[in-house]
């Protein structure tokens, strides 16, 4: 990088640093040439990036998290991870805890099942000092101000750079993956061969998706040279186009089932209930009794879509730990590429919320102050608490009328009798908490009732957003909603789902419903052009100076330079929150400097949630790029300079440029969600 490259990437970056939004007052200003605005659909201009010899996608879950791959000359066969040490009895996992566990002086120690026992074994004096953090991606979605700055806890209270948390992990996950892939080739494979992709939460903010692309070049996953290495995919579009692959025997139509309160009397396939004939039964046997991590993908349209026609129309219901996303979908043909109808929506709604239900349940029967103190002093008891409730979770069934125990850990019930000098036993009688009783065994028994209850409030969300998307225009006639994600195989979530639609549309539940969205983001590596339109979350805009209209504007943005006499914070809108973009779309602009003596032209990028913005000055417009056009000692001979602005959109991240056309110089600026 030349000097003068360097000193103009150290002026953007004090530009990006300045808080926002910032009023132009002073800035060297830019007015529109007209005409104002060009606007191309310029795929062909999308860099296609280099040729990969592998793509490695990672599902970094809220609770659990894994990779899969694909060579790109075998684009059919998708391989999942290894199995890992460790699991949970009476909980089949792909895929590993979302735990990560730091040593006293915060180096990286461990990650997963790994992590969660070795903690587990620790003294509980010893494990005061460790540090050991479970469940904090939902940090990304729930903190309004996410920086680079942003602190999580840990379990013994102290606080940790999210940036270095999240970045631990992925370095794990591409030194997994980079060994398996070694294994598998026979020699050291080059991370340089490999595409990366990373899922994410549809419903995540631009900050939360920026944060995730930090931490990977933080993590050494791919360098900032070489951004094109990493696609951020968005999960429910991921689990779409893992669907279009869908053969009949690989997913459960609830709507063809006879159905015992919404679940057939016969087999239960990986958490879902299907009715099967007696020989794909015992296929099945062996298939799962193999446990294959090579998951066949004809390169066809599976027959589910092809029922699809033209402008027809789908709901993905992505229900994972922390995050429910509901995306709209319709297909496109010939090519049966897909177009994003509706914004992706959603909320917290995952299955964490379960477990919290769990707590407050505890906290109820023996106080607040007592569950506090005992996460604190028995750390890794309360892990093993909560992993008894997990398997015993999945358990949960509309029709189910016998109890279900949980085991207390011994340390529990030793604890609650030191700290309040009676025993547990005592505690549930005097709660008055309706269906839950004590077992000699030293188990709390919960009815089913009291089970479901605990989903009530979850599932009650996820349903009331439901009712309110299938409301909207833009969602009447729905051909299918694929019900995917962890969550998904819960019973109770699928009767609620039925009760909810009453036939209006098919409810498809991939087999295997947990890897749908890992399966889906490494067939979105190997050809990311298959998603053609978008929804733009924000509106983007550059701060321009216009001519000053009397009784158009409002006084006080009246700036008089040079005479001339102009409205000051005005936002040239280049594109509006939830207007369709198509892949790869340039939006183009052109403007002249105010005073044609300018020697440096400054363009600043605005973002807002709002669809109409006149003002850069508006409540939640915020700066989020700046390009810095040097333009001392070259001369243009036309009578007034052209400075063109390009944005790209349509991708999960946005670029933007300008160029000088008279001289062809250029620059670029990375748009910025993360500094304030």
């Amino acid at each position: 990088m030349s000097e003068k490259e360097t000193a103009a990437e150290k002026i953007l970056t004090e530009e990006m640093a300045n808080p926002s939004p910032a009023k132009s007052m002073g800035d060297p200003g830019i007015t529109p040439l007209s005409p104002s605005h060009t606007q191309q659909n310029d795929t062909d201009q999308v860099p296609s990036g280099p040729s990969f010899v592998v793509v490695v996608a990672i599902d970094f879950g809220t609770t659990s998290s894994g990779y899969a791959y694909a060579f790109t000359k075998e684009p059919e066969c998708i391989h999942t991870m290894r199995r890992w040490e460790g699991g949970d009895p009476g909980v089949s996992n792909q895929k590993t805890p979302t735990t990560i566990l730091l040593t006293p002086d915060r180096k990286f120690h461990s990650f997963g099942y790994a992590a969660r026992d070795f903690y587990h074994d620790l003294d509980p004096s010893e494990s005061k000092q460790w540090l050991y953090l479970e469940k904090f991606k939902m940090k990304l979605h729930t903190t309004a101000n996410l920086s680079i700055e942003t602190d999580l806890h840990a379990a013994n209270g102290k606080r940790v750079k999210a940036i270095d948390i999240f970045a631990y992990a992925l370095a794990f996950f591409k030194e997994q993956a980079i060994k398996e892939l070694s294994d598998q080739t026979g020699g050291e494979f080059d991370n340089n061969d490999v595409r990366w992709v990373i899922t994410v939460p549809a419903i995540w903010k631009m900050p939360a998706k920026q944060f995730m692309r930090e931490a990977a070049y933080k993590s050494g996953l791919v360098s900032r040279e070489n951004p094109e290495q990493l696609i951020i995919a968005l999960e429910p579009e991921a689990a779409s186009i893992y669907c279009r692959k869908l053969r009949l025997h690989q997913m459960v139509d609830l709507g063809t089932n006879t159905t015992q309160n919404g679940c057939s009397p016969t087999e239960n396939v990986g958490g879902v209930i299907t009715q099967v004939s007696p020989g794909h039964a015992a296929k099945e046997h062996v298939r799962r009794n193999r446990q294959s991590r090579t998951f066949m993908v004809e390169n066809v349209i599976g027959e589910l879509w092809a029922e699809l026609e033209e402008g027809d129309r789908y709901v993905v219901v992505d229900c994972g730990g922390g995050t429910v996303d509901l995306t709209v979908h319709q297909i496109r043909l010939p090519e049966g590429h897909l177009k994003e109808l509706y914004k992706a929506s959603g909320g917290p709604y995952g299955s964490i919320g379960i477990d919290y239900e769990f707590e407050k349940l505890l906290c109820k029967i023996f106080g607040q102050d007592f569950i506090d103190q005992f996460k604190i002093k028995r750390p890794a008891a309360w892990v093993d608490l909560m992993i008894a409730f997990e398997s015993r979770k999945r358990a949960a069934a509309p029709e189910r009328t016998n109890p279900l125990n949980i085991n207390l850990p011994f340390s529990f019930i030793d604890y609650y009798k030191k700290f309040r000098g009676h025993s547990v036993e005592h505690a549930l009688r005097k709660s008055n908490v309706d269906f839950v009783k004590w077992s000699s065994q030293g188990m709390l028994r919960m009815n089913p009732d009291a089970m479901n209850s605990l989903f009530k409030p979850t599932i009650d969300h996820i349903i009331q957003h439901l009712t309110e998307l299938f409301e909207k225009p833009e969602v009447s006639d729905i051909k299918f909603l694929f019900l995917v994600g962890g969550f998904a195989e819960s019973l109770l979530l699928q009767q609620a789902v039925q009760d909810m639609l009453q036939g209006r549309s098919r409810i498809i539940i991939p087999h295997d419903v947990g890897l749908t969205i890992l399966k889906g983001a490494v067939l979105f590596g190997l050809d990311p052009s298959i998603i053609k339109v978008r929804r733009s979350p924000l509106t983007y805009g550059v701060g321009v100076l216009n001519r000053f209209v009397e009784g158009k504007h409002p006084p006080e943005k009246l700036l008089v330079k040079d005479g001339t006499r102009w409205c000051t914070d005005v936002l040239d809108t280049f594109i509006a929150a939830d207007q369709s973009v198509a892949l790869g779309e340039l939006v183009k602009r052109s403007y002249t400097p105010a005073k044609p003596s300018q020697q440096v032209i400054v363009i600043h990028v605005y973002c807002s949630e709002k669809e109409k913005v006149g003002f850069i000055s508006e409540p939640g417009v915020r700066k989020c790029g700046t390009l810095r056009l040097d333009v001392s000692g070259t001369e243009s001979t036309a009578p007034r300079r052209e400075i063109q602005t390009l944005m790209q959109f349509g991708d999960t991240e946005i670029r933007a440029m300008a160029v000088d056309v008279s001289t062809g110089r250029t620059v670029k600026a990375s748009i910025d969600f993360l500094s304030h």
